[in-house]
């Protein structure tokens, strides 16, 4: 893994804009940007070390990923991967993985996806609100109430995630881990839930593609999506196992309490995993 195999790597993986000329020699090309020649702006996938650099290029087609002083091991071996193999590790929730693509790759995907995960939490609470035996009376009315109850059903996921990523947070501040000024923690470990997220994008087709095993189907879903939240705290903050899950933890209370509050102002809040009934078409 010292020397990429293929003509070139991905652009963006070592640099936003390439690779760029190094200094002291000639026939080296650094991957660093000038501007971040100064400051580590990489980690090491493996020991979390910060690095300036992700490999070199020594011109002619030649290049030489970067080897970490730390741990002697290549900083980041996923610059030469297929983004294929990079998703197939991360659904595996290797941190490997998840160090790729959090600290040494430029996604500005953040709110889309946070918004479509939402849209597609609150599909799954408006179809279930829907009866069984569903009213065929065409009348503008009927159709209005229904589109209003998605966009309620909007709002309320929305601030359930709003409430278990400040359940979240607040423990976390508490216990001093994204407390400290020099780095901006806050920022980063937002955007990495949000990523790690995806897994919400499931319930679409576990809906469609209902069967008797759905309501599991919809339980393992919601279990993948707090392992990834969870090995994304654990990653982002380079902190403990017991740390993260208990951060986890307090964010499914405050989300719980959030559910309670509804309840008990008498708003239905739609159908979880728990409550999930199968539907005749």
């Amino acid at each position: 893994m010292g020397t990429g195999g293929r003509g070139g790597l991905r652009p963006g993986k070592g640099s936003p804009e390439g690779v760029t000329a190094g200094k002291g020699n000639p026939e080296e090309v650094s991957a660093t940007p000038p501007a971040a020649s100064a400051s580590f702006q990489y980690r090491c996938i493996e020991c979390n070390q910060e690095a300036k650099e992700l490999y070199r290029d020594y011109n002619h087609g030649v290049l030489k990923i970067t080897i970490c002083k730390s741990c002697q091991k290549p900083v980041d071996k996923y610059i030469e991967y297929d983004p294929v193999i990079i998703l197939i590790n991360a659904i595996l929730c290797k941190a490997q993985a998840y160090r790729h693509i959090l600290f040494n790759t430029k996604i500005n995907m953040h709110g889309k996806l946070c918004i479509f995960c939402l849209l597609c939490e609150a599909y799954l609470r408006w179809w279930q609100l829907q009866d069984s035996s569903q009213n065929t009376d065409p009348d503008d009315f009927i159709r209005y109430a229904k589109e209003w109850d998605f966009y309620r059903m909007f709002a309320i996921a929305s601030l359930e995630q709003a409430a278990f990523f400040i359940g979240i947070f607040t423990f976390l501040w508490i216990e001093g881990t994204i407390a400290t000024k020099k780095n901006p923690n806050f920022v980063l470990l937002l955007k990495a839930l949000l990523l790690s997220s995806y897994g919400k994008l499931l319930l679409i087709p576990a809906v469609i593609w209902e069967h008797e095993y759905t309501p599991l189907c919809l339980r393992l879903i919601k279990l993948f999506v707090l392992t990834s939240n969870f090995q994304a705290i654990r990653v982002t903050l380079n902190t403990r196992r017991k740390l993260s899950f208990s951060a986890i933890v307090c964010g499914l209370l405050a989300e719980s309490a959030m559910v309670h509050f509804f309840r008990r102002m008498e708003w239905d809040v739609g159908s979880d995993c728990a409550g999930y009934k199968s539907q005749d078409f």
